[in-house]
């Protein structure tokens, strides 16, 4: 079985231009997704998938200079992204993974392959108040390909999985529990806007040079230091039209 993490990046952010080569710690935001992605076990490959924007032409010569794989597609349809790289591939399984989460939680990402592995669901949907920024999507190629071929509107064009969540009917849906010690929903480890930046960088500063902090250790900070947590707690997410 293949399995490979698709990461979405893009320079064009509306709220923050440019943030994946952000600096964040002592390297940058796109380095602690990818460093991050590879530590997720059973996973064959980590790709970054940018667009054939010239703007994004920065993000694939840093992939290039790391010895990452970077394909590019479709700007705005990141389904269709995301169709083309998983077929290039030839794989069974994806991991979708945004690059405005420099703390996805790679321990459970590899509880999430564990499940899947137990009984091969469509797409797996995990279960709990987590905090914005840390869940990693697994589904199955057939899954992301019948998603190409009939999500055509415009929300599931851009959000790559709302097809199935909008219609689960017609997938076999895996429910994976997350771990309590996750679920305080009101922290918010994502990299939208000016303050979600200042907020990652001081968890960066807290935990130097360590890429691979686990996500339970990110959220103990945050409850052990409100003055922190509440830097990016009034933005509210950008709506699903």
């Amino acid at each position: 079985m293949k399995i490979v993490t698709i990461i979405q990046a893009r320079m064009g952010s509306t709220r923050l231009p440019g943030k994946v080569l952000l600096t964040l710690g002592e390297t940058i935001v796109l380095d602690y997704v990818v460093s991050r992605c590879k530590q997720i076990k059973g996973v064959n490959e980590v790709i970054v998938a940018t667009s054939t924007e010239k703007a994004d032409d920065e993000i694939e010569q840093w992939c290039n200079e790391h010895q990452i794989l970077c394909s590019r597609g479709s700007q705005d349809d990141v389904l269709s992204r995301y169709y083309k790289c998983a077929k290039e591939q030839e794989v069974d399984y994806v991991f979708r993974v945004t690059s405005d989460c420099p703390f996805v939680d790679y321990e459970m990402a590899t509880d999430i392959v564990n499940y899947m592995q137990q009984d091969q669901y469509d797409i797996i949907k995990v279960e709990g108040d987590l905090p914005r920024g840390l869940v990693a999507e697994l589904f199955s190629f057939e899954t992301l390909e019948y998603m190409n071929k009939h999500g055509l509107e415009e929300r599931h064009r851009e959000h790559v999985t709302y097809y199935a969540y909008e219609y689960p009917e017609y997938f076999r849906i895996g429910h994976f529990q997350a771990d309590i010690r996750l679920q305080h929903p009101h922290l918010r480890v994502t990299l939208d806007t000016s303050e979600d930046y200042d907020l990652c960088t001081s968890i960066a500063n807290q935990f130097k040079d360590d890429l691979l902090v686990s996500s339970q250790d990110v959220i103990t900070f945050l409850l052990n230091h409100p003055e922190v947590a509440s830097i990016n707690a009034h933005i509210e997410q950008k709506q699903v039209i």
